[in-house]
């Protein structure tokens, strides 16, 4: 009696270690398929071990994880190809302008035509120097390992300021922009300068790219929108205009830069920022 038990008991034994071999045969085949694949579907066995089932849960865990990070980093890929191609005609076409104009130099003696084209000169290389300090930002901000330093700042009175140093451009540009900053005092524990960066980056944004107006409000709850008209843009563009190196003809020839720039730090101080399309009117809305 006893050696019949016994003999169950091992036969049990021999059939559960051959149901986890199988279990794990199926774990390692379905990981093996699913790397290889750009298939979402996930690994299933048919053991009702719990212990094998927690193993296949956690790895699925795993598979979801890396096919994320693919993702991440095939878009990434991308995005950096056609950033490389973008900077790289937004570089190369000034640059060729001024080769031209530094050839036709050389062939006239005209006072004015000089002038005129030493002007040409000067607008192409600053198009060129404002991008390339654009890039040398970007890429300071996204190395700072450091804590920001944080202090109390006066939000309505760094946005004024923000604003009086834009003046000259937008009395330039024939905009008389519309403000509306609260009484109320907004006091945010922020970095300074972090923050005076971005009010600066969406305002030369909208300088540079919008219609001839620009509206900018200051709410008691510290949500700072600046809004202009603009053209040819779709919901879906607009929705992009914070990624990184994002350059679309449509987008009024933005780089994206400066935008992402501001995306940024403003997430960096613990804020948020979008763009909203309304009725041909974009509107960037900063929560602090």
């Amino acid at each position: 009696m006893l050696y019949a038990l016994l003999l169950i008991i091992i036969a049990a034994l021999c059939l559960k270690i051959y149901l986890l071999k199988c279990s794990a045969r199926d774990i390692a085949k379905g990981f093996a398929d699913k790397t290889c694949s750009d298939s979402n579907t996930l690994i299933d066995i048919s053991s009702r071990d719990r212990d094998m089932r927690r193993l296949a849960c956690v790895i699925n865990d795993q598979l979801a994880a890396l096919r994320r990070e693919r993702l991440h980093f095939s878009r990434g890929n991308t995005e950096l190809k056609n950033a490389v191609t973008n900077i790289s005609h937004d570089l190369r076409t000034p640059l060729t302008a001024v080769c031209g104009y530094l050839d036709l130099l050389k062939t006239t003696d005209e006072p004015s035509e000089t002038a005129r084209y030493l002007d040409i000169i000067r607008e192409r290389t600053a198009a060129m120097k404002q991008l390339t300090e654009e890039l040398f930002s970007y890429s300071l901000i996204l190395s700072e390992d450091t804590e920001a330093k944080t202090e109390e700042v006066f939000v309505n009175r760094l946005l004024a300021e923000s604003i009086t140093a834009f003046y000259p451009a937008l009395t330039e540009r024939g905009i008389d922009p519309v403000i509306e900053l609260t009484d109320k005092r907004i006091v945010r524990n922020v970095d300074p300068s972090d923050l005076s960066r971005v009010f600066s980056n969406i305002i030369s944004n909208a300088v540079r790219h919008g219609g001839g107006d620009l509206k900018i409000t200051l709410s008691e709850t510290g949500e700072a929108v600046f809004s202009n008209k603009t053209e040819d843009l779709t919901a879906v563009q607009v929705q992009r205009l914070f990624d990184r190196f994002y350059t679309v003809e449509a987008a009024c020839g933005s780089t994206g830069l400066g935008l992402s720039i501001a995306r940024t730090l403003t997430e960096r101080m613990g804020g948020s920022i979008r763009a909203e399309l309304e009725d041909g009117v974009l509107s960037v809305i900063v929560d602090l």
